[in-house]
């Protein structure tokens, strides 16, 4: 399939040209077409498969099919945090390049009175994180009754997040009839089902990748350390070997990450810091000199890194292993993205081994054993790929009184 197939108006045609999109990836190729024939939709799609461009370009082409002035958003993009705001408007901006539509961000982590300024002006797409527009919108500083598509991105991080009520609450203030879509990296778990029930009407189900699926563009290893001092040593080897352009590597906290960003920039090497307790300025100014190359490690916890869309990462490094599957997979899918293959490594202590075989397990498949010659670990690795067992439940039935 071609994005001409797909129905699109030439000015859509020509910045898809512009951003070197060659034919639509699963999502697009899927949730395109029924989006355009004004269903809602429920789509569920990995990290790195092209779903921000898959609900952008049909909210674009809504917009051009129906032209009508309005003062207030007639499209409303939410999501639950600012990096992913931020990475979504500018596929807005990129993709509508050619369009007469005005789009405007509004998310927390800037001062109120500028977001207010920026409400103020004529807008046909917002982009917003749902609790700052509810704040802004209990105030009566935004005007939602235009709305006629509303996309949700995240849907099931956002549920995490505990934000459901606020999306819901924006909801209540849209008066109209409006399409809606829900993306989401899983369509599993009952929250998610009940939370689409509630905004969908009978929606287009779409699931192009499994939940713990991966990219096979990415390389996936894992390196056995002793302690601390072996981790950093490996780490540190990695990091200066001529494959290794730019790397992002996390850590389980804030507090780790600071250390061990402390302690690469003592060595020699070029790296920063990035957690949730900096102001969006900030987060800015590190991550657009990270993607400008001017530094080549990225520190980052979970939190700091959701929504990072940056092309040319070479290697992922998780210098502490995740607890989950889920968020292993949202880790190694900042590398590998658009069609370049990207490398995964695992930093694996003793007391690890049981997040890697949870992982192992989420995956369906193990993950490779690498050495660094004169850094071999003192210890090997037991079979992993098992089942991890569930604790046993306590009888509870002979306590009872008969």
């Amino acid at each position: 399939m071609t994005f001409e197939e797909l129905d699109l108006d030439p000015v859509l045609l020509s910045a898809i040209e512009e951003q070197h999109f060659h034919k639509p990836t699963p999502i697009q190729a899927e949730a395109i077409p029924e989006m355009l024939l004004s269903k809602d939709v429920l789509a569920g799609a990995a990290t790195g498969t092209g779903k921000t461009a898959a609900f952008v370009l049909p909210a674009l082409q809504f917009l051009l099919d129906v032209p009508k002035p309005s003062r207030h958003p007639r499209v409303l993009i939410l999501a639950p945090t600012r990096e992913l705001a931020f990475q979504i408007h500018k596929v807005v901006k990129q993709l509508g390049t050619h369009c007469p539509f005005r789009s405007n961000i509004v998310t927390g982590g800037f001062a109120s009175d500028k977001q207010l300024e920026i409400l103020k002006a004529d807008m046909d797409i917002l982009v917003a994180t749902p609790g700052r527009l509810l704040n802004i919108m209990t105030k009566e500083f935004i005007d939602l009754s235009d709305v006629e598509l509303l996309i949700i991105d995240e849907a099931d991080r956002m549920l995490d997040m505990g934000q459901g009520p606020d999306v819901l609450a924006l909801i209540e203030a849209i008066p109209g009839d409006f399409q809606a879509a829900c993306f989401s990296a899983t369509l599993g778990g009952s929250g998610l089902a009940k939370f689409a029930e509630e905004i969908l009407d009978e929606p287009s189900v779409i699931q192009v990748d499994a939940p713990n699926q991966q990219s096979d563009q990415i390389q996936q290893f894992a390196y056995l350390a002793n302690d601390k001092t072996h981790k950093q040593a490996l780490l540190k080897s990695i990091l200066e070997d001529d494959t290794c352009q730019s790397a992002i590597v996390f850590c389980n906290k804030k507090d780790r990450a600071i250390e061990l960003a402390d302690w690469l920039q003592a060595e020699g090497v070029s790296s920063t810091v990035l957690h949730g307790d900096f102001i969006q300025a900030k987060r800015l100014e590190k991550t657009n000199k990270f993607k400008q190359g001017k530094i080549k490690v990225l520190v980052a916890t979970d939190v700091a890194a959701r929504g990072l869309d940056i092309l040319n990462v070479t290697h992922v490094i998780n210098y502490d292993v995740p607890f989950r599957g889920d968020t292993y997979i949202h880790r190694i899918g900042r590398t590998g993205r658009a069609q370049q293959v990207g490398i995964a490594i695992n930093l694996v202590e003793r007391h690890d081994l049981s997040n890697l075989q949870r992982i192992e397990y989420h995956l369906k498949q193990r993950i490779p054993l690498a050495k660094i010659p004169g850094l071999e670990p003192n210890f090997k690795l037991k079979d992993t790929l098992k089942k991890p067992k569930k604790k046993k439940k306590k009888d509870t039935k002979a306590k009872k009184k008969r």
